[in-house]
């Protein structure tokens, strides 16, 4: 398949060059959904919320030696953590594995960087807890439904020092009032308010024009909620405005940003179900992730 580079004529392109892209990509994706092995499979795997889980192939991560062979391309890691008893969030295995592997599809599909691939050409990616040496190996990390998560005092100052020494957290699909609270207080263990205050993010953060040109940041529902409703608020009222906040260190670097009112989990692991669904969130949704990923990588 010809690259995102010769498809564009060597330009980086907008998000409707994206779109045009992503389009003529997801022909491929869309086919296959109706029979393809591979996604079909991946979304019968079953799990054990809270936990690890047991999977066909063998769980993606098991211990901290798991990521010592690290071959300097792309993993993508997903943080693994306990649900408390407080909040609003199902768990972190929400939207896992196919978002960490189509997003890495994508990130290979649309740019230069590496991506490590397994033996069945599948996106390596990895469960890591905060308590892991390992975790210090990932410079990107994903956090679905944090509205539910509880840190532990160790898993506060791991994640701490994994920030502060230039890793990057992203926490997404978090819903209404009570689970920003929950998330607010979570992550107040590992870096106080003080010292690191939250603040909102707009279209005009550097963050947002790393490859593609982002000129709105939108409200992503599950897949569900669009196609028998048409809305787009989880929580009704309470949920009805998106936000998109961030943590920096003292350099002005982001290093935790989190998208409250909005899943863009979904938009990545749904997206061969529905092409209508598809061309309103997901061509956008893999924009600001590649955006964000690079972001990662990169500062």
């Amino acid at each position: 398949m010809s690259s995102f580079t010769e498809m564009t004529g060597g330009k980086l392109c907008g998000v409707k060059g994206l779109r045009a892209t992503l389009l003529l990509l997801s022909g491929l994706v869309l086919a296959a959904a109706d029979g393809g092995a591979r996604h079909a499979g991946a979304a019968q795997r079953p799990f054990q919320p809270g936990g690890i889980g047991r999977f066909p192939s063998g769980p993606r991560y098991e211990t901290a030696d798991a990521l010592t062979s690290y071959d300097g391309g792309f993993h993508f890691c997903r943080l693994w953590f306990r649900n408390g008893y407080e909040g609003d969030g199902d768990g972190w295995y929400v939207d896992f594995p196919r978002a960490d592997e189509n997003l890495s599809i994508r990130l290979a599909e649309l740019t230069k960087a590496p991506v490590t691939n397994d033996l069945e050409g599948t996106p390596e990616h990895y469960l890591v807890r905060l308590i892991d040496p390992a975790l210090f190996q990932c410079p990107f990390l994903m956090m679905s439904e944090p509205g539910g998560s509880f840190f532990s005092a160790d898993e506060a100052a791991n994640l701490r020092t994994y920030l502060l020494k230039g890793g990057f957290l992203w926490a997404d699909d978090f819903w209404g009032t009570l689970a920003w609270t929950n998330w607010e207080n979570q992550i107040r263990k590992a870096l106080p308010a003080a010292e690191y205050p939250i603040v909102d993010l707009t279209t005009e953060h550097p963050m947002f024009h790393t490859l593609f040109n982002i000129d709105t940041l939108p409200q992503i529902p599950n897949i569900g909620l669009w196609t028998h409703y048409h809305q787009t608020s989880e929580r009704g009222p309470d949920s009805a405005q998106m936000h998109a906040r961030a943590i920096m260190d003292h350099k002005g670097r982001v290093i935790v940003f989190m998208t409250h009112n909005t899943d863009f989990g979904d938009a990545y692991e749904r997206e061969a179900e529905s092409p209508d669904y598809f061309q309103r969130f997901s061509v956008n949704g893999y924009a600001i992730g590649i955006d964000v990923l690079l972001y990662s990588m990169t500062h």
